[in-house]
């Protein structure tokens, strides 16, 4: 039986800072949970550690987990600050962590990423960013492929707020030819070759939520989608027009692919919230952290695990509360391998309808309108934004879409070319039942067409759901509206 030599006792209400250095030749790797462990610490999250990458590290232990509580912004954190910043939190050690909007040493708007799973804190972190783009005076173009349900209170407060896939293929056709067809003619012609904020006109941003449904393998509109997303990439910094894409934490071939997104990665703002281990891998091999870098992975809940005995006495679990929303990594900022924690954004528990607290950060009055220079550019889907117009619109690219998949089953000598959805669609028709994913998958791939993931059939229930054609019924069961 070993006995282990006894660790020394940590002060209970001060912070401990360990500066390490291992010999030449050696490079830090080490074990948060086992690191924990040697320090008699129950609670991981009071211990942060920050490398160079390679010889060196810092240590650092507080007395009670730093990202327990967060507070809301104040008005000032929500304006940008000369080097084109917002603050969005707080790191560990108490200082802001920034976001920036745009560059004014290279004139140049911005392109970003928001990675997190379900339950880590995505859609408030991009409500705080629409509203402080309002507050800016930015032009928001934002779609919502939730069907709305991520943002609503964006609805009023941005300048376009689409809620369909086909409305989202409008507003990137419209951005690019704000970009292309209007701003950088004029710029030319002003000898211009950046971009500067009112003059003489605004930074536009667009933004697409769960953009994972309209990049994914299989999506109705990814080669458009793809195509427009690096379209407007390449040419829109320059011109004041930025982009970003918020998305589940999946590979990024789930983006329309990652060659797609690579420049976006290593130059754009990249936020990392709670992640899947393919993520972090894709991450590392696109080259945007270094190899052998380590994040501590962000739990879902700060409740330190107890163990009981199988025959102690029952007791009434308490309630969790302890979750670790809005906590994240800014992999673009001075310090990817800290942690941080977004600010709390609107109300603790759900609200009835419209959240009060974050519509009271977007504040009052319109949102910034793109400039009339550009409106010709826009075309007719931004004349009839957020009108009943916008349908027959929507209808037209829906049309547009059937007609290439026609032509393209034509050209592969009448082999099927039916879209996933309308293969789940069949299935749910030829089945009284609800089914589960897995049972709708099996379904699928019986029909003699191209063999699918479980994975893609749950996103595409989940999209079917979003546009009311499919209903969930209980837990983990699907059934057609009829």
């Amino acid at each position: 039986m070993t006995t282990a030599t006894p660790v020394p006792a940590l002060p209970d209400d001060r912070i401990v800072e360990l500066m390490l250095t291992v010999p030449l030749g050696k490079v830090i790797r080490y074990d948060q949970a086992a690191l924990a462990s040697a320090l008699n610490i129950t609670d991981p999250g009071r211990i942060v550690v920050e490398t160079d990458g390679s010889r060196h590290a810092i240590v650092t232990i507080y007395p009670s987990n730093p990202l327990a509580t967060m507070p809301p912004p104040s008005p000032s954190d929500m304006l940008m600050d000369r080097y084109g910043r917002i603050v969005v939190g707080r790191y560990h050690n108490g200082r802001p962590a920034h976001r920036r909007l745009y560059d004014p040493r290279t004139g140049s708007a911005q392109r970003a990423l928001n990675f997190g799973t379900t339950g880590s804190g995505k859609s408030r972190t991009v409500q705080y960013t629409l509203a402080c783009e309002k507050r800016n005076r930015i032009v928001t173009w934002h779609g919502d492929l939730k069907g709305g349900q991520s943002a609503p209170e964006a609805d009023g407060n941005v300048d376009w707020f689409a809620t369909s896939q086909e409305e989202v293929i409008l507003m990137l056709r419209s951005a690019v030819a704000v970009a292309t067809q209007a701003r950088q003619p004029r710029y030319r012609a002003m000898g211009r070759n950046a971009f500067l904020i009112g003059d003489p006109d605004p930074l536009l941003s667009v933004r697409i939520d769960e953009a994972n449904r309209l990049l994914e393998k299989g999506a109705p509109y990814r080669e458009e989608a793809t195509y427009l997303v690096k379209e407007l990439g390449r040419t829109g910094r320059s011109v004041g027009v930025g982009e970003e894409l918020d998305a589940q934490a999946s590979h990024l071939e789930e983006l329309g692919g990652s060659d797609t997104l690579r420049a976006m990665l290593k130059e754009g703002e990249v936020t990392l919230l709670r992640w899947s281990s393919s993520m972090m891998r894709q991450l590392v091999a696109d080259g945007l952290l270094p190899a052998g870098v380590q994040l501590m992975p962000i739990p879902k809940t700060l409740k330190p695990r107890t163990l009981r005995s199988q025959f102690a006495p029952d007791t009434e679990e308490d309630e969790d509360f302890c979750d670790t929303q809005g906590t994240a990594y800014l992999l673009s900022g001075p310090h990817p391998m800290s942690m941080m924690r977004h600010f709390r954004i609107g109300s603790i528990t759900p609200t009835p309808g419209l959240d009060p607290e974050i519509l009271a950060l977007y504040g009052p009055g319109d949102p910034e309108r793109l400039e009339e220079d550009s409106l010709e550019a826009a075309g007719e889907a931004y004349a009839v934004r957020g009108t009943s117009a916008m349908w027959a619109l929507c209808q037209v690219v829906k049309d547009e879409q059937a007609r290439q998949t026609a032509k393209a089953q034509a050209a592969s000598g009448g082999r099927s070319a039916k879209l996933l959805e309308d293969r789940i669609r069949v299935v749910l028709a030829a089945d009284e039942e609800p089914m589960t994913a897995d049972a709708v998958t099996a379904a699928v791939n019986a029909d003699g067409g191209k063999p699918v993931k479980v994975g893609s059939v749950r996103n595409r229930l989940g999209m079917l759901a979003d546009a009311e054609e499919v209903e969930r019924v209980g837990h983990g069961l699907y059934a057609l509206v009829r």
